[in-house]
């Protein structure tokens, strides 16, 4: 582990950064180098994981495709002509698109080119900026999320990616409707002008009919995943699919000379996770080894015996440890050890599941490692001490949601416990 920290606060790349920790483990260990590779090999061989290239794919393909702009409109007739209406129509638009993408860094780059010039028009760059982090951060709250899908195959057959999808729509509802609720007041307080037509049904309607398709991509994707008829793999590839056939076919707006660029961009952010997975699993080996989780497990009890406080210190941990590393190698590194613990209190595996995400979720927009926060000033020019000062109530709202979730487990469990999970 300390290794791992010095190697990442030194400027490695992460994954190379947890090579160096599991090779100078398996020095300090004193174990056999060859069990490397097939460690490796085991930690990656996995249907599951192939969720994750494969809702990439998607999702760029839906970008691509012009899919994004169909959802802007049927986002702009529901929201209709109200206060800060513009930057709800992109929350509602995050949200759409987050059906489909299940990641926070794709869906940053597609609201900034696409609403994201319309956005700064009205309302400057600090407030559009801000408004566009948190609806990308809506990518991994919202089902399908890649972030759940590490999770779950990190902790094992204890958490079912099925479970934690639908744990996470009550909190997602929740978030969504906040979000927006802030853009209002905001908007309110600085007086912002009116955006948007005025809401009526016929224009609903038909904004409903020439988006439709496009809209029940996604939701029939997490209604089969959900529901048992098919995998999160095979509803990722179903997903492929249909976006391609929505591209070419009903949008005709993605070309063959696309997809290379598609493949290309989705396979180097696929391979960053699959290599940060595949060396943090010997570092995961060696911890187990060493008997870690056993003396972190008996310290924490020694602590306390309250499942409520050992939740409130976890959410303390990933608090901190959200603002500087970055989520996907927390996954890998914490689960391992913090699950089995949560296990032992007797803490629903779901729940503990979704409060975990959730925290590291919001780290992406802390700094000084927040990724979503990165790619935006990459894409708009914005400072990171300015964008950070306009995403503050959009992070203090996120948090308040975590409580909440730890304090009233139901808004997590209900759901699942209702529908058999």
């Amino acid at each position: 582990m300390l290794v791992f920290a010095v190697a990442a606060l030194a400027g490695m790349p992460l994954a190379f950064a947890l090579g160096v920790a599991a090779l100078a483990g398996l020095a300090v260990a004193d174990i056999d180098y060859g069990m490397l590779p097939t460690r490796m090999m085991n930690a990656v061989n996995s249907f599951p994981l192939m969720s994750i290239p494969l809702f990439m794919v998607a999702g760029e393909l839906m970008i691509k495709g012009g899919i994004m702009e169909r959802m802007i409109l049927f986002a702009n007739a529901l929201v209709g002509r109200v206060r800060g209406g513009l930057a709800q129509v992109a929350m509602l638009a995050g949200a759409i698109l987050s059906l489909v993408s299940g990641t926070a860094v794709s869906d940053a780059a597609a609201l900034s080119s696409t609403v994201g010039p319309e956005l700064k028009k009205r309302y400057g760059l600090g407030f559009s900026t801000a408004v566009i982090a948190a609806s990308a951060n809506l990518g991994p709250i919202i089902p399908p999320s890649a972030a759940m899908i590490v999770y779950a195959y990190m902790a094992g057959s204890s958490v079912s990616i099925g479970a934690l999808f639908v744990a996470a729509a009550i909190p997602s509802v929740i978030i969504t409707a906040v979000f927006m609720a802030q853009c209002w007041w905001i908007a309110k307080r600085r007086n912002y002008p009116l955006t948007g037509e005025p809401f009526t049904v016929k224009r609903l309607a038909q904004a409903t009919g020439a988006s439709w398709l496009t809209l029940a991509l996604p939701i029939g994707v997490i209604a089969g995943i959900i529901g048992g008829a098919f995998t999160a793999t095979e509803g990722a590839a179903i997903a492929v699919v249909g976006a391609l056939l929505l591209g070419f076919f009903v949008t005709r707006e993605l070309k063959l000379a696309d997809l290379p660029e598609i493949l290309y961009r989705s396979a180097v952010m696929s391979g960053v996770v699959a290599a940060m997975i595949a060396f943090a699993s010997t570092v995961t080996f060696l911890l187990t080894v060493d008997l870690l989780p056993q003396a972190l497990a008996d310290w924490l009890r020694s602590i306390t015996s309250s499942p409520l406080v050992f939740n409130l210190l976890v959410a303390l941990l990933l608090l901190v440890v959200g603002m500087f590393l970055e989520s996907n190698a927390a996954y890998i590194m914490l689960v391992p050890l913090l699950h089995p613990i949560a296990m032992s209190y007797g803490i629903d595996p779901t729940h503990f599941a979704f409060l975990f995400v959730l925290n590291l979720i919001i780290g992406m927009m802390t700094p000084p490692v927040g990724v979503v926060l990165f790619v935006i000033c990459s894409m708009t020019g914005i400072r990171m001490g300015e964008l950070v000062k306009h995403c503050m109530p959009f992070i203090v709202s996120q948090y308040l949601l975590l409580i909440a979730c730890i304090v009233f487990p139901p808004l997590v469990t209900w759901l699942p416990k209702m529908l058999g999970y």
